[in-house]
């Protein structure tokens, strides 16, 4: 057996460098850049550090606005023996648009409407990303700040506000008012969590988020509004469909567990050649070989790497919406409750606000998250 030996040793220590390089760190915080700046723009948003979050958000959607197809840790990470963790992290189209979306928030609250407009158009696109037709820019709160914007600049706004209508699934979306000067956006909940499953890990699934609060009442200033949301982030991860990557990693799962039958038989049968067989015979390398062959198969199954990408945006809220109405020159005080099913107020914000003379909005951001 001492051949059997002189051929395995070799065989062994190929393997383990390949498993040492899969695994030797490659700059965690590189792939995850993306993902930490999204975490750490919804939490500037939410404590209403908006200048801190711009910088971010703008790097997101540059990044994002990018081409993907030079992107190398994408391309090794459809490979059998790279995770799909190691890839650069962009995010699911559920993700993707919330970068968008914060950023067109931003640019209205400094003025800007038609820059606004084109982070909600750019968010639509990558929302078009997800497989299932049926729910492709389908964001109905997008298609209606598309319109609102539009119809603020002079332009036609009926397409827009039917086909936020039509994908409109929490409740009536109302018609616009383009001389509406005060804009309230709002989130509620927190978000979808992705895990993995299937035998290997490979299939990506979500477990959807949960939210107390249902609705806003707004009041004070004359006002008194309640206003419920206008998408469920939950439903936009769920109803995703298919990506091009689970085909990837569909393949991978079969590859490895094809891998690892054939090594089970391989080391079961050159086993029992090997053990039955007189030394030196043909039987006994025919055993050896096949010994060989199936530690090798099962230790190419043990690097491979079908598990799913399950890295999230998990500080996202539920739930998200809008509001717009007038409000004249001056300062005014606004109540915000955030309110469940039953009504009762889940959580309280006063607002001070100033409405500046002239066309610029007032633009604020609420939030039951702390």
């Amino acid at each position: 057996m001492r051949e059997f030996y002189s051929l395995l040793v070799p065989v062994l220590f190929s393997l383990c460098l390949l498993g040492c390089a899969n695994r030797s760190p490659s700059g965690g915080n590189g792939r995850d850049a993306l993902l930490l700046k999204y975490r750490a723009a919804a939490d500037h948003m939410r404590r209403a550090e908006f200048d801190a979050a711009k910088p971010l958000l703008d790097d997101a959607v540059t990044t994002l606005g990018g081409l993907t197809a030079g992107d190398v840790s994408a391309r090794k990470a459809r490979g059998y023996f790279q995770s799909e963790s190691r890839k650069n992290f962009r995010g699911e189209p559920y993700e993707r648009v919330m970068a968008f979306f914060y950023r067109g928030i931003l640019y209205w609250m400094d003025g800007e409407p038609d820059n606004a407009r084109a982070c909600f158009r750019s968010a639509q696109i990558e929302d078009s990303d997800a497989e299932a037709g049926k729910y492709k820019a389908d964001f109905a709160i997008l298609d209606y700040l598309d319109g609102l914007v539009t119809a603020k600049l002079g332009g036609g706004s009926t397409d827009f506000l039917t086909r936020a209508r039509s994908n409109a699934r929490l409740g009536p979306m109302p018609d616009y008012d383009p001389a509406a000067n005060i804009l309230v956006f709002f989130e509620m909940g927190r978000g979808p969590t992705k895990y993995s499953s299937g035998e290997y890990g490979e299939q990506l699934r979500f477990r959807t988020g949960t939210s107390r609060s249902t609705a806003v009442v707004l009041t004070g200033a004359g006002l008194s509004v309640r206003v419920g949301p206008s998408d469920d982030l939950s439903f936009q991860a769920t109803t995703r469909g298919g990506r091009q990557m689970d085909h990837v990693l569909a393949n991978k799962a079969v590859f490895k567990g094809a891998t690892d039958g054939f090594g089970d038989a391989a080391i079961v049968s050159g086993a029992i050649l090997a053990g039955t067989a007189g030394r030196r015979t043909a039987a006994d390398e025919v055993g050896a070989g096949l010994l060989i062959a199936g530690l090798v198969s099962k230790m190419i199954s043990a690097a491979a790497t079908p598990s799913a990408d399950t890295r999230a945006w998990d500080n996202l809220p539920n739930l998200i919406g809008f509001s717009a109405f007038r409000l004249p020159e001056g300062s005014h005080q606004l109540k915000a409750d955030f309110v469940d099913a039953s009504g009762a107020v889940t959580l309280s914000r006063t607002i001070s606000i100033q409405v500046e003379p002239g066309t610029r909005d007032t633009v604020l951001f609420l939030s039951d998250r702390p």
